[in-house]
């Protein structure tokens, strides 16, 4: 799966805020991404990332 920083994403389980769109950040061995609802952002594991996510949005192009 190819991913790109500021692409948005839905993951399968809510973060306790209550918001399920994050933001990726960072791409690589480790994913940093923001919860777009409450702004706390969160390191992942790439393989982790990838089981827990539910679904993706386009980046759009300029």
């Amino acid at each position: 799966m190819d991913f790109e920083v500021g692409q948005k994403v839905e993951l399968k389980k809510q973060h306790p805020c209550g918001g399920t769109e994050w933001e990726i950040q960072r791409v690589g061995m480790d994913f940093r991404i923001k919860c777009l609802c409450c702004g706390h952002s969160v390191m992942v594991p790439r393989a982790r990332f990838e089981k827990s996510l539910k679904k993706s949005q386009k980046k759009p192009s300029l």
